[in-house]
């Protein structure tokens, strides 16, 4: 049977030199992205196309050899398929219809199924032509961060619309968030069942947060998708992604139950070796060494392998890769990682 590096360190194995992927590895830094997405259309219409999706997130597997493989889809397919209107500007990002209090009570998270069979199958056609030795990991956003952008509307630098909304209609956040939880629980299911191998759940402004609301609006939604996955699929590896917690990592594993702690770059290596003391921890290079190369990146890389190293440790990026990284140090990168293989 053939090994997965990255799932033995999902499950608490030390390995090194560690497995590796990246956060968008999937993406426009790519020319070969570029072409495929101009056969899209748009971008929703490339998240939806199981032949295409399938092609963007073989790419990066193809060309570099990563040890783990993330469909290509966005947080925004689960509001969508819950009936809210989404589409992507170029330049601006997603934009959506803000939702009202009284917008919740239609949302129906037991009907996206139908409007997300295109990613399962995306899903299932991964499996069978990724690698054997290549995990695959699906994933969603978390019910704060999904809803930060059904509420503004938008992006926004730091989330004050969704922040007011929840301090000013506290039950509507409280329900808008659980909809959100039912949908994303079921949605990493259908996932899991269709073939990946590990899920991630993607809460990028979770560090927006004072502590209250981070246990309100992140911890609790968490806590109760990971529950309803584990009943299903004990063993199938859950990473957390609570970008910018800084302090607020230090319970997240043990409250919501996540095996794996996503680190952003912006956490201290003596912080990042204590979390590793509990459990496998994934991350941490600041995307901007890898952008700049060279001796940053060298820097970078190998402070991480020295903290964090003997595992357990999926080495990661601490946010996504930026669309101007050049490929020859994404190459570097691995180098360094792996120059012990």
């Amino acid at each position: 049977m053939t090994v997965r590096k990255f799932l033995l360190a999902a499950k608490g194995q030390g390995v090194f030199p560690p497995p590796v992927w990246l956060m968008r590895q999937a993406g426009r830094y790519l020319p070969e992205y570029r072409e495929t997405r101009k056969k899209a259309g748009s971008f929703l219409d490339l998240c939806y196309n199981p032949e295409l999706a399938v092609e963007v997130t073989l790419q990066p597997i193809r060309r570099f050899g990563f040890d783990a493989s993330i469909l290509f889809s966005d947080i925004l397919v689960v509001p969508h398929a819950l009936g809210r209107d989404l589409r992507f500007e170029e330049g601006r990002g997603p934009v959506m219809t803000p939702i009202e209090p009284g917008d919740i009570a239609s949302l129906e998270p037991e009907s996206i199924h139908e409007k997300l069979e295109p990613v399962y199958e995306t899903v299932r056609r991964l499996r069978v032509e990724l690698p054997d030795e290549t995990a695959l990991i699906g994933f969603c956003g978390a019910p704060w961060t999904v809803a930060t952008y059904m509420i503004a509307g938008h992006g926004t630098p730091d989330q004050a619309p969704s922040r007011v909304f929840g301090y000013r209609h506290p039950e509507a956040m409280d329900e808008l968030l659980g909809k959100l939880t039912e949908a994303s629980a079921a949605y990493l299911i259908r996932q899991i069942e269709n073939g990946a191998d590990a899920i991630q759940i993607f809460d990028s402004w979770a560090g927006v947060l004072d502590q209250p609301s981070f246990e309100r609006w992140c911890v609790k939604p968490v806590t109760e998708i990971v529950k309803r996955v584990k009943a299903r699929f004990p063993d199938v590896p859950v990473i957390g992604f609570p970008r910018n917690a800084g302090l607020l990592y230090a319970n997240y594993r043990s409250s919501t139950g996540v095996d794996v702690l996503g680190l952003d770059w912006t956490v201290p290596m003596s912080q990042a070796s204590e979390l590793q003391t509990q459990g496998p921890v994934q991350g941490n290079l600041d995307p901007m060494r890898l952008l700049a190369g060279g001796k940053a990146l060298e820097e970078g890389v190998r402070t991480i392998l020295e903290t964090l190293g003997n595992g357990p440790l999926i080495f990661n990026l601490g946010h996504g890769i930026t669309p101007q990284t050049p490929i020859e140090h994404v190459e570097q990168m691995l180098k360094l990682v792996r120059k012990q293989a």
